[in-house]
């Protein structure tokens, strides 16, 4: 996704952890448990909507300010979660966001993801964070 605006700003808005819910569908609560000495959220509580049934992990972040972030799950309803953000400076004020997510539901939850749900929940997962983050930082959200 390109978004336009400045790096700093793109990274700025996707590392407020805490205030990701405001521009990320899935994700409906977010709750700090730990941070680093930036301030950043490190170890986090979520509630996500996963279409076919809500969701809830525990998730470790670390950063790489200002071209990525990325998370794994520690704990939660799916067997395992690993996402990250990358960043990349095309011009002043214009960056490219790439949203990463590999999920393995586990057997309860993989066997509600059959046929076309499975494509629905991905789409609404990887391309409704992509867009609200580009929709967020260009509206200054």
């Amino acid at each position: 996704m390109e978004i336009e605006a400045a790096l700093e700003r793109v990274w700025t808005v996707a590392a407020d952890v805490p205030a990701s819910p405001a521009w990320q569908p899935a994700l409906e609560e977010v709750e700090t448990l730990e941070t680093d000495e930036e301030g950043r959220a490190t170890l986090v509580d979520t509630s996500s909507d996963a279409v076919v049934r809500k969701t809830k992990q525990q998730l470790r972040f670390s950063y790489g300010e200002p071209t990525a972030m990325s998370w794994v799950q520690i704990k939660g309803d799916v067997k395992s979660l690993e996402g990250s953000w990358e960043f990349v400076e095309l011009a002043a004020e214009r960056t490219q966001a790439t949203f990463a997510l590999a999920v393995d539901p586990g057997r309860v939850l993989g066997m509600l993801l059959r046929g076309p749900v499975e494509g629905r929940v991905k789409e609404f997962l990887t391309k409704g964070a992509a867009e609200g983050l580009k929709q967020h930082v260009e509206s200054d959200g």
